[in-house]
């Protein structure tokens, strides 16, 4: 079957995720492919298309609703910090993208990853902290500041985290912070850690990008593989 969009909502907010099946039918794993703070655009569906041609069924959903895409520092700070204060909500909204991925008939719903970039990473790590049903889940250059360190209600589900060590979003201390709350909690993880490597390094330069955020081709060759070996091994 082609591509499609699937809406699905929560607390009256409308969203509509992007929806790429197996090449096969399946059902196949799925994984919810999380955006960042500027939402879901054109690099995120084509991230997708490359999960499903990997034979998984993915599900890139629709965080802010209604496909909105924050522009300009007021915009993204006002998205970050509306999730920040309401993390029920902000997460909610991650299970009712998980609940719409389940519900098509490619998916097999007993084994369900999720990857995230940058805010998406934040989002896939709070998913897991708080309980979210994942059987496993890999960040990219997440901001590592979003995480809370109380780990205790995680779902004891195995995390790939690759981020630059030049990013200021995920320094030393959150680092250490949020590896201690996973070890406290017997949450299997593994970190990759890529030297003099900045934010978003994964995602083509913008003019537009803040001074701390840089494309790294290595990095992004790198991660990507680790992600594949991760969720190779994670369904097979």
């Amino acid at each position: 079957m082609p591509a499609r969009d699937i809406a699905y909502s929560h607390a009256g907010i409308g969203m509509l995720g992007h929806f790429e099946p197996p090449a096969d039918g399946g059902p196949r794993p799925g994984i919810l492919l999380v955006h960042g703070a500027h939402g879901l655009d054109d690099f995120i569906i084509g991230v997708a298309g490359r999960l499903s041609a990997r034979g998984y069924a993915v599900l890139a959903l629709d965080l802010w609703g209604g496909r909105a895409r924050p522009q300009g520092p007021d915009e993204v700070g006002a998205a970050l910090g509306g999730c920040a204060r309401d993390r029920a909500g902000w997460m909610a909204r991650v299970g009712a993208a998980r609940a719409a991925l389940t519900a098509q008939p490619e998916v097999d719903g007993a084994r369900i990853g999720a990857l995230g970039y940058c805010f998406g990473g934040s989002t896939v790590l709070e998913y897991i902290r708080t309980g979210g049903a994942l059987t496993g889940g890999v960040s990219f250059h997440a901001g590592l500041d979003l995480v809370e360190g109380d780990w205790s209600a995680a779902t004891k589900s195995p995390l790939l985290i690759c981020a630059g060590a030049a990013d200021p979003m995920s320094g030393v201390e959150d680092l250490g912070r949020v590896a201690g709350g996973m070890e406290a909690a017997g949450v299997p993880w593994e970190l990759n850690l890529y030297g003099g490597v900045k934010h978003a390094f994964t995602e083509p330069d913008d003019p537009r990008r803040p001074p701390f955020a840089k494309y790294d081709a290595n990095a992004d060759r790198r991660s990507w593989a680790a992600m594949s070996d991760f969720f190779a091994h994670l369904f097979a």
